[in-house]
Order: C-alpha cells, then structure tokens, then sequence
C-alpha cells in the first residue's frame, strides 16, 4: 500500500483564507433540495450535483474542477488551526485509489499518544464538503487525527470513479483501508483508539464498517445513517433503484437479491455490534425517514442497550442536515439548540471511548456556544 501526498498550497494563509471566503460567497449555498431527497451529494456550497443531475453523464472535467476549488478551500480554511494534506491509497478491494483528506493538530504529541476518526461524508455521488470544516477544526483541536476518505462514486475524481460506485459493497472497503494507512504511515496514531464517524450515507458506511470489521474500530457514530433498503426502495421508487445502483451491481431487485440488500442494510448487522455506538437522528428527516431510522434505534435499544446510545431529535431547524448547518461565509456553525446539543454529546461520547490524547495536560475545547 502506498499513500502519496498531493502538492503543498501556495500563497499566504491570509490571501488563501480572503479568496476562498470571496469565491464561497459566489457559489450557489442553498442545499439541493431535489438531490437530498435522495441523498445523492453531499451538503456543499458548489453546483457539480446539481449539475450532475440535469445530465445524462456527468461532466467529469466541470467536477474535477470544482473538486480543486474545493481542495483549495480546505487548505485555506486549515491554516491556522490544524495540518492538512491529500492523499491517496490503494482500496483493500484492489481495483482502485482512493483520495482522502488528512488533517492532524497543529503540534503532534509523539509516538502512539493520538486519537483518529475516519470521517465518512455524505451522499452516494458526494465529498467532503466545506460544511464539514467547523468541526473538523474542533476534532483536530481536541487532538484527533482525522483521516476523510474520498470513497468510490463520488464527485470530482473522473469518471471512472464516478462510474465505479458500488452503494454498500466496495465503497466499504474503501472507508475501512483508511485504517491501515492511519497505522502504517502516522506513527503518532494509536492503532487502539481509532473510531469512526460518518452521516447518512456515510453513517451507513460507517455503520457497515463496525459490524464487518468488529474488533478494527474502538467506538462508531452515525448521524441519520440509511438503515434499511428494503424500505428505503419501498419508499423512494423504482428510480432510486437505478440511481443506487446503475450498473446493476446489486444484482437485481430486493425481491430478486433478498440477502445481498440484507447485507448491506446496517438495520439487520446490530447483533454484530462489539463496540461502542452513537446514533442521532430526526423526527423531520425527509432524507432518512424517522420511520426507517426508528427501527434502528429500536433495535438498538432493545439489542445492545449497554452498547449504544441513541438520541431522537423531534423539530431540529434542517431535519436531515440539522448538525452541519453551517454559515458559508465564516464557516462557524449555525448553533442551534439541536446543533450544539449534537455536538455535545458526540464530543462527549468520542471523549469517553477514545481519550483523543492520551497524556495528562492533553488539549481541551469547550463546547459549541
């Protein structure tokens, strides 16, 4: 396995950090209403879902561009308060290079003393989008290093990784080779205390990843993951279908493949579970219905009620995005109520189960206000 870094960024910290506020402040920042209700891309102030959604094919080039701008933003938003580098890694699955994020706090501590989280973003055709940097800031100023893998399917890396989407298969095997990275090429992790993180779709994955890997991960948290297709399909239509799997990889129907959708619905894993988990979710979700959520959370807390622990939000401002509202022109989190309360609580739990430093006077960071 080999993990090569992309070129440093030019420029001052301060000119980057202005033009990318400017070129944020031009882009199109509403959600994408009509992609969301299928969790297609993820929360991001840039236009290549959209675009990609009035096309037969996606422009691959517009994307890759847009993914560059974006890149140039993280860097920007990185000085100051975290490192941050770009990576790629071959997928366990063999077949493909995967790009990731990289972010470390400012000063690293020595051998082993770290924390990590595999930040899993959303959206089947997403990245890693800019709402994310308020909190990736935090995970790195509490001490984590955080690993964000760019898994297959998503936008801004060409077409043959646009096209080599496998919704619950190979995309795994994509977010869960970023623990081996994490133990081979930063020696400051301490390979016992990685946990995993991921939304909707990545909460999936994230979700996946724990009850397949069990003993890889010391603690999980999935924020309004997808559950269960057999309702999700149920619910969306017949062109959810094609849009999760377009080339068939599934292999047909829920009535044709009953075990492969079973396998990759997280809904049917939670007797596997062996570590620590935290699960969110929201009662005016129209992403992630509460009615496919709920079963999670029931199972959840009648199966392993001393392994995880769930919270149901009931009117949080954004239903499925109401944690990563964020203001696209400083980057700070919309604070409300709900938010924070998320927030909390997740910084709380990693806390407990990661300890993200792991000597006395380690950092500290108050909670959002």
């Amino acid at each position: 396995m080999t993990a090569s870094a992309a070129p440093p960024s030019t420029g001052s910290g301060r000119d980057a950090s202005r033009g990318s506020r400017a070129v944020s402040r031009r882009r199109f920042v509403l959600p994408l209403i009509a992609a969301l209700s299928f969790g297609l891309v993820s929360v991001s102030p840039r236009g290549a879902g959209q675009r990609q959604l009035r096309e037969s094919a996606p422009d691959s080039e517009y994307m890759v561009r847009q993914q560059a701008d974006t890149d140039r933003t993280w860097r920007a938003a990185s000085e100051g308060f975290m490192q941050m580098e770009k990576i790629t890694y071959r997928s366990k699955a063999g077949d493909l290079d995967i790009p990731a994020f990289v972010f470390q706090p400012l000063r690293l501590r020595g051998s082993k003393v770290h924390s990590a989280l595999v930040w899993v973003h959303e959206g089947i055709r997403g990245h890693l989008g800019e709402t994310y940097i308020p909190f990736i800031r935090e995970a790195a100023s509490k001490g984590y290093v955080v690993i964000a893998p760019e898994y297959r399917g998503g936008i801004g890396y060409g077409k043959a990784f646009y096209d080599a989407i496998d919704y619950g298969g190979r995309e795994v095997d994509d977010v869960v080779t970023a623990v081996s990275v994490l133990r081979t090429k930063y020696p400051h992790v301490d390979s016992g205390r990685i946990g995993v993180i991921g939304w909707s779709h990545g909460g999936m994955i994230a979700l996946l990843s724990i009850t397949r890997n069990q003993t890889m991960f010391k603690a999980a948290v999935a924020i309004v993951p997808v559950t269960n297709l057999f309702q999700r399909l149920a619910w969306k239509g017949a062109e959810y279908q094609h849009i999760i799997d377009p080339h068939n990889r599934l292999g047909g129907s829920p009535s044709e493949r009953r075990q492969i959708y079973k396998d990759r619905s997280p809904l049917y894993g939670v007797d596997k579970l062996q570590i620590p988990l935290l699960v969110h979710v929201a009662r005016t979700d129209d992403d992630v219905n509460i009615e496919e959520d709920m079963q999670l959370v029931d199972a959840l807390r009648s199966r392993k009620p001393l392994l995880a622990e769930t919270k149901v939000y009931d009117n949080p401002p954004g239903g499925h995005i109401f944690d990563r509202r964020v203001d696209p022109g400083t980057w700070q989190p919309e604070s409300s109520p709900d938010q924070r309360d998320s927030w909390n609580r997740v910084w709380a739990f990693l806390e407990r189960n990661l300890d993200p430093v792991h000597e006395s006077g380690g950092p500290t960071s108050a909670p959002l206000r």
